[in-house]
């Protein structure tokens, strides 16, 4: 009898470990691959100072589009939000804002101060909606077609080579 409690002893003993070592053998890097050449999801997010809704739909008209998702409180979306300035001068690619769990009165304080590169400000409050995009933190950005399909996504706040990358695949 001893010896079976030992044994199931070591055993479970045994099983913790292997759970243990495979835990860190995963990649736990996050890994944007399987979302580049697919249509975005279905979304639907109320717009920053509007009550009407924005919708996937909505994107068909842009030849490109590119979806910001930023916050007030976000000190990394500072960094990138002169360059958001400037893209927001081509003319051939609309950036929609998508307000990530922030406050109304922060975010229109965060674009006043700053400046608003967004042809379209919409809000997701909650963050239910972002997580469709598989946003895990922000800043992030996803660069879309026409078709809707990801061309590249964007973690953590652009840089001078994304900025070049995106002006690159729009013109």
């Amino acid at each position: 009898m001893q010896k079976i409690v030992k044994t199931i002893i070591f055993l479970i003993f045994l099983f913790i470990l292997s759970v243990f070592f495979i835990g860190l053998n995963r990649d736990t890097n996050y890994n944007t691959a399987n979302q580049i050449n697919k249509e975005i999801p279905d979304f639907k997010v109320s717009y920053l100072d509007k009550e009407n809704f924005f919708t996937k739909n909505d994107l068909r008209k842009n030849n490109f589009t590119l979806i910001n998702f930023w916050a007030s409180w976000c000190a990394p979306c500072r960094i990138e939000h002169p360059l958001l300035i400037r893209l927001s001068e081509e003319k051939n690619m609309k950036i929609v804002g998508v307000n990530f769990k922030d406050k109304k009165e922060q975010a229109n304080k965060f674009l006043g101060e700053l400046g608003n590169p967004y042809d379209v400000s919409t809000k997701d409050t909650n963050g239910k909606q972002s997580v469709l995009f598989g946003i895990y933190g922000i800043p992030e950005s996803i660069l879309i077609n026409k078709e809707l399909i990801v061309i590249k996504k964007f973690v953590g706040p652009l840089s001078v080579n994304d900025f070049n990358y995106i002006k690159e695949i729009i013109k």
